[in-house]
């Protein structure tokens, strides 16, 4: 128990550091993945606590992961897609979404959410070490071990589903993924799968990003030059993000 629950403390500290890190970039607006690279160390500091949801002070630190998720998520799709503007040479567009960014990314490194999540996580060793010592951790690595499983069979089901949300089971790949990263002594997804999954997730985000953008265009007159290349990606995405469900689950069913 000892060496699991020194093992999520140390992986706390390490994305602390992280989230420093990036406010930080974020402040000096230093370089372009500082908001990219926030969101990771946000999700995978979600994803190494969740199984924990049970113990004193989880919730409330998924809750400000959650809420700087909500602030940031519209931030960087913004900023996907003026990359993909910029693919395809709309040079006006793409600078329009990509005006004021250096008084956007002050603004995230000086939220309330951000700050939040910080001192959250500053506090959050103490809270677990203080649980231990209230005999509240008791069987870490068998209570892990099954919370885990219980992602793995969502995805499974979600998978079988002959109607399955897209949509759903891009959320559940990355739950089950970055999760599985977290606790690699469980040792929940060998190397081949893990590449699956990583497909999936990238396959899925592509058919995603191009879902939203074309609904944009819809509202965004900018975006129509555009229009006819993301209804083509859009159908090829379909395909290969199929093509790639199709792959994760006979891996599953090795698994």
């Amino acid at each position: 128990m000892a060496v699991m629950l020194d093992h999520v403390i140390a992986n706390v500290l390490a994305l602390q550091v992280r989230l420093l890190g990036c406010q930080a970039r974020l402040a000096a607006d230093t370089d372009s993945e500082a908001l990219h690279d926030l969101r990771i160390a946000t999700r995978r500091l979600r994803s190494l606590l969740r199984p924990l949801h049970d113990l004193p002070g989880v919730d409330h630190l998924d809750a400000a992961g959650q809420a700087l998720g909500n602030l940031t998520t519209p931030l960087r799709d913004r900023e996907v897609l003026a990359a993909q503007l910029l693919e395809c040479n709309q040079i006006s567009a793409a600078q329009a979404r990509l005006a004021h960014r250096r008084q956007t990314y002050a603004s995230v490194a000086e939220s309330a959410e951000l700050q939040r999540l910080l001192a959250i996580t500053d506090a959050f060793p103490i809270f677990l070490r203080a649980a231990e010592r209230e005999g509240l951790i008791r069987r870490l690595h068998k209570r892990l071990d099954q919370r885990l499983e219980k992602q793995w069979k969502k995805l499974r089901q979600a998978l079988q589903d002959p109607a399955h949300d897209r949509h759903r089971l891009r959320l559940l790949i990355k739950r089950v993924r970055y999760a599985a990263e977290a606790y690699p002594q469980l040792e929940h997804a060998g190397r081949r799968l893990q590449r699956t999954l990583k497909c999936a997730q990238g396959d899925l985000g592509d058919w995603h990003d191009r879902l939203q953008w074309l609904l944009q265009a819809e509202q965004q007159h900018d975006l129509q030059p555009c229009v006819a290349l993301w209804q083509t990606q859009l159908q090829e995405a379909e395909q290969r993000a199929d093509e790639t469900l199709e792959r994760l689950q006979a891996v599953l069913a090795q698994r």
